[in-house]
């Protein structure tokens, strides 16, 4: 009987080797460590079987490397974790005459993408006087390590307690004419018309330290061109001006905490956590991390949150990260290719795939619209990118029908990202393939 044991059990080991590709480290390297603009660069890899537990390759999988918005997975797993099945809309009391609102940073109010706007409509069928109590707040208006000079790019808003219509002007320009949203900030704007045969671009621009716009438009030109520009939230009393504009009515503002309040539900979670994973949308990531806070405590503070995922649910990783943002935006993050192996395959262990997969970008779509077109449905995975890093980290179904998890981080490359990206996709179409 034992000597029967002991051949199944080397049965079924060679049942997992044959299942694994002899040549996936060949093809590591043929495809990309020996790429030209990608052999000097700093390349991590790491491959999980997660029936098995085991490793297909691992290649400096130990290392630190910037990841860019691979962040965003870390973001993600800690907004299932805590957030429950809504996003908090904010926190309120209410007596006779007052209600009293505190924000908890929902990035989904009077946001464009979102129908759905229960604290809007709450405050605008309410008859009572409006009171906003400040929420305490840890954070910046930028996270630690951004680039201060990207201040008017549409992927970094700033950071704040209430944020409305994504913290961004919305400006739509065709020849002479132009629309901006929210209305209050045309009267800020001031126009310059650019010759029609002139090399500069029709752009929306912002000064650095007010809410000043300058639309670069040409008179001829019949094609719209839609820009958005964030804007400066500014002080509590600039949001108290934007919250009764939209509501019509005024807000007072009052100071100390909210005692006894109640959360209000906003969107169901997974509405926020696919366009932050399909576009990486930064905003939205940040402001996951910052509702987290709201949430679970008093004060809305990204890095307690990061301390409490590290020292609890996070607490088995195999290296402990330099984790600082929600985003991927700061050049201060570190992680290993092994810690975005192990979180996904957390994610994967705690939801069914029929939820999960749908949160990712799949082949052909979202941000890997260009990439994995022979892989739909077999492949679902985050990109990142900074100037010069590369990363995609996530699962991948073989031929064969089994999953695969995995990461790929390239940083320190001297070559142009879709290159990168192309060494990356061959690699893994042929793992996807091959076995």
């Amino acid at each position: 009987m034992r000597s029967f044991l002991c051949s199944l059990a080397a049965l079924l080991l060679c049942a997992v080797a044959a299942a694994q590709p002899k040549a996936i480290r060949q093809w590591a390297n043929q495809d990309i460590l020996n790429v030209k603009g990608l052999h000097n660069a700093h390349t991590g890899i790491c491959i999980l079987d997660p029936a098995t537990g085991k490793y297909w390759l691992q290649y400096q999988a130990d290392k630190f490397f910037m990841p860019a918005s691979n962040t965003k997975i870390f973001t993600l797993y800690t907004g299932l974790q805590l957030l429950g099945d809504s996003l908090p809309g904010m926190r309120y009391a209410e007596n006779d005459t007052a209600v009293y609102i505190q924000g908890t940073a929902d990035p989904s109010f009077l946001h464009p993408d979102f129908t759905y706007q229960p604290v809007k409509d709450f405050l605008t069928a309410t008859d009572k006087r409006i009171w906003y109590q400040p929420a305490v707040i840890r954070n910046k208006r930028f996270g630690p390590g951004w680039a201060w000079s990207d201040y008017a790019d549409y992927y970094q808003p700033e950071l704040n307690e209430w944020p409305m219509y994504g913290n961004v002007t919305r400006i739509s320009i065709k020849g002479r004419e132009y629309s901006i949203t929210p209305a209050y900030f045309a009267r800020s704007a001031s126009l310059q018309f650019l010759p029609d045969r002139s090399a500069d671009e029709v752009l929306a621009d912002r000064d650095e330290r007010e809410n000043h716009f300058t639309l670069y438009m040409r008179p001829k030109d019949a094609t719209p061109h839609n820009f958005e520009v964030p804007f400066i939230t500014g002080n509590r009393e600039q949001l108290l001006l934007r919250l009764s504009d939209t509501l019509h009515k005024p807000v007072g503002l009052l100071q100390g905490t909210l005692s006894g309040g109640q959360l209000m539900k906003s969107i169901p979670v997974d509405t926020l956590f696919q366009p932050m994973m399909h576009r990486s949308d930064n905003f939205f990531a940040e402001q996951i991390l910052m509702m987290c806070a709201a949430k679970k405590w008093d004060t809305i503070d990204t890095r307690k949150v990061i301390r409490y995922m590290l020292d609890s649910s996070l607490q088995d990783l195999p290296t402990v990260p330099s984790w600082v943002d929600g985003s991927g935006l700061s050049r201060y993050n570190l992680f290993t290719p092994q810690d975005f192996v192990s979180v996904l395959q957390k994610l994967y262990k705690t939801y069914p795939k029929e939820r999960l997969y749908p949160l990712f970008p799949t082949g052909g779509k979202g941000t890997l619209r260009n990439y994995y077109q022979q892989l739909p449905g077999r492949l679902y995975a985050k990109t990142g990118t900074l100037s010069g890093c590369v990363a995609l980290s996530g699962y991948l179904v073989t031929r064969s029908g089994k999953t695969l998890i995995f990461s790929v981080l390239v940083n320190n490359h001297d070559t142009t990202s879709t290159v990168v990206r192309r060494a990356v996709e061959k690699f893994l179409v042929r793992v996807a393939n091959g076995s």
